[in-house]
């Protein structure tokens, strides 16, 4: 059976190659997909239909990846932007098993370079 962490590293591969006719293979019945940033929760279909039709998709890098158990979460960098205006992100993904399958993904996704606030501390 599958553990969360094959399945995690699967789902990054598969999304990188554009492998979209693949990615509901990995998915339980019962899957659900939460996006923390914009509330959003969509069933399997409408996830793996929103990734297919995100605008410029160029690329997906795992940046790292932690795994305990039938969870698992993953720190990635994509590229891609609508019109050829190449934009860079970072998406957390945790992602639990059930039954060899992903059956719950949770994605946290934020802009690359973004200023940092007033006040904080230089790195």
């Amino acid at each position: 059976m599958a553990t969360a962490e094959t399945l995690l590293r699967d789902l990054c591969s598969r999304i990188g190659a554009c492998s979209w006719d693949t990615l509901g293979e990995l998915l339980h019945p019962d899957f659900v997909c939460r996006y923390a940033h914009t509330a959003e929760i969509l069933n399997g279909p409408e996830w793996v239909r929103l990734n297919a039709e995100y605008p410029g998709f160029q690329r997906l890098e795992v940046l790292d990846v932690v795994a305990s158990g039938e969870r698992a979460v993953a720190r990635a960098l994509i590229v891609g932007g609508p019109d050829s205006a190449t934009q860079e992100f970072q998406v957390a993904s945790f992602v639990t098993e059930r039954d060899g399958l992903i059956a719950e993904l949770t994605e946290v996704w934020t802009d690359v370079g973004e200023a940092p606030p007033e006040g904080a501390r230089p790195q």
